[in-house]
């Protein structure tokens, strides 16, 4: 049996005035002679509303032999779950955020509602809070956390809402007083003993949603909250700790779940470096696997592990805890990717949520809204292009012609999912949702050459350990150029062009983007700087009538960046 009591208690420690949230786990009282306790911690990261098996690349998980295995859906991570719960005496289930946001049509119509009650159901004990959290602001994401109708829709998916029963957690996340705006960490007892969790977002947060969504809002170097937060922990006698590590590490090879082969990053480096009281690191946020062991910065051996995404795999940690010294016993623990698939029976209770809410919203996705002649994919050239970028700013390029526009471009991290055509070419509004589930707004903006061309430069962004992050903006066939990434950043992009004609910079062009580029997400900070700027309706509409019009719609030619070098 489990019971849970929260106790909220004021603290003021380490200059940080916060809540302490308390859970108590128990378990069977024949197990208190012995000398250690054993705790199944279970994670899993990035579920993003998956309430159905998620479709296209996300749909399976790659084994180490390189064979693939359909993975994922709610009712079988349902399942596994509790498999996995039943195998150990005690255990803590937590998720590692982005829960929610750019989520599948039958969560994301009814307002993610569903996957609230999906982890509810589950019995998460605890959730870091991704940066998807915040797509709809604060606001919102309180309500998903303390409950109530929308404000706007009232609830749809039932009667009443009552919001999560678990607590989200950032370390990192302030308002701009400095206030904490959610809970650093919460504390669990198994045994009577504390395990801690802590939780962070990346101190990035806000280039990765739009202004509205981090309004008032901070966040914090990510390795400085979690040794302030473990030092806050121990003080209070905690001393087996968790952390929940909104950031994830990039694998330079796939040999399955349990491999480790990640690039050195700040992921890795965090784990490297974060206080030597932090017992364990579950990861997300780059939908990546692997299972890895790294020294603390005291040499001792630590657990880092992630599960994919969208459901997919549950990570799974095996530790001892002393009874005397509260701590982990790092030299027995054991850790397992075990991925979700689909040789168990579903869960019955969650499968009948989850079929309600796809019946329900089926209604809407599955409209024919166009016809394919080939797929539109995100697999990129060589240039940075894919076919459904290009597909998605010509689009836009359109919608933004009663404006002025002359060019488009776009974000890769906008477009979550293939267009893949059925057995007669037909695409649904499903489908389209899934491809641009943001619902970002469009902007038409009057910009320089010079402005045009800086925002290109910031495709190639340096970061502090020497390297440089690289985005690719889709662009419409309207505009051309040459890229040579052996050249320095700020001088890759040249031969410019605008409808052919060389792109001069004193003149203003009129440029279509979605607002969260407008605003300068994902550092295109150039975009700011910028006169006349016009609505133009929303991204996902722009994309349906664009489909539509020019249905059977070929896949566009990804020949509009020319590499040299």
């Amino acid at each position: 049996m489990r019971r849970r009591a929260v106790i909220r208690t004021a603290v003021l420690a380490a200059g940080l005035a916060t809540t302490l949230a308390i859970s108590v786990t128990s378990g069977p009282t024949a197990q208190a002679q012995d000398s250690a306790v054993s705790v199944r911690l279970l994670a899993f990261n990035d579920l993003h509303g998956s309430l159905q098996p998620p479709p296209g690349v996300r749909s399976q998980v790659k084994h180490a032999d390189g064979s693939l295995v359909p993975a994922g859906g709610a009712a079988y991570l349902a399942a596994y779950v509790a498999q996995l719960r039943g195998q150990a005496t005690r255990s803590l289930l937590y998720s590692v955020g982005d829960n929610w946001g750019s989520s599948a049509l039958e969560s994301a119509m009814f307002h993610d509602e569903p996957t609230v009650q999906l982890l509810d159901r589950m019995g998460v004990d605890a959730s870091a809070i991704g940066n998807h959290e915040l797509d709809e602001g604060y606001t919102e994401f309180r309500r998903m956390q303390t409950g109530g109708c929308h404000p706007v829709d009232g609830c749809r998916f039932g009667n009443t809402f009552a919001g999560a029963d678990f607590p989200l957690l950032a370390a990192n996340m302030e308002f701009d007083d400095g206030a904490p705006a959610t809970l650093p960490f919460t504390v669990d007892y198994v045994e009577g003993i504390p395990v801690g969790v802590i939780a962070t977002m990346p101190a990035d947060t806000a280039t990765m949603v739009t202004p509205e969504g981090v309004g008032g809002l901070r966040f914090t170097d990510e390795l400085t909250a979690v040794d302030r937060t473990a030092d806050l922990l121990d003080f209070f006698g905690v001393r087996a700790i968790v952390l929940l590590m909104h950031r994830g590490a990039e694998p330079v090879a796939d040999n399955g779940p349990n491999s480790c082969e990640v690039t050195s990053g700040p992921a890795r480096d965090l784990a490297l470096r974060a206080s030597p009281k932090v017992d364990v690191i579950f990861t997300a946020d780059s939908h990546q696997q692997y299972n890895c062991s790294f020294p603390d910065p005291m040499g001792n051996p630590r657990v880092m592990m992630q599960g994919a995404s969208h459901g997919r795999i549950i990570s799974v940690v095996d530790v001892s805890i002393d009874r005397t010294t509260r701590d982990v016993l790092r030299d027995r623990a054991s850790a397992f990717n075990q991925v979700v698939t689909h040789d168990i029976p579903p869960d019955p209770d969650i499968q009948a949520l989850a079929d309600s809410a796809a019946a329900q919203a089926s209604r809407v996705g599955a409209a024919r809204v166009a016809s394919l002649s080939g797929d539109l994919t995100r697999d990129e050239t060589r240039s940075g292009e894919s076919t459904l970028g290009n597909a998605v700013a010509d689009a836009q390029l359109s919608a933004g012609s009663g404006h002025g526009a002359q060019v488009a471009l776009t974000n890769p991290g906008g477009l979550r999912e293939d267009l893949l055509r059925g057995a007669d070419g037909a695409v649904t509004y499903g489908q389209t949702y899934a491809a641009q589930p943001f619902g970002n707004t469009l902007e038409v903006l009057t910009v320089t050459g010079a402005v045009l061309k800086a925002a290109l430069e910031q495709q190639f962004q340096p970061r502090g350990d020497g390297r440089v992050t690289e985005r690719i903006l889709a662009p419409s066939h309207s505009l051309t150029y040459t890229l040579n990434r052996s050249a320095i950043v700020g001088e890759r992009i040249s031969d410019l062009r605008v409808n052919g004609e060389a792109v001069d910079p004193a003149v203003s062009y009129r440029v279509a983007v979605n607002k969260f580029l407008a605003d300068g997400g994902d550092g295109f900070d150039a975009f700011r700087t910028r006169t006349e700027a016009v609505h133009a309706g929303c991204d996902l509409d722009a994309f349906t009538t664009y489909l539509g019009t020019n249905s059977p719609v070929t896949p566009p030619n990804t020949d509009r960046i020319t590499v040299v070098g």
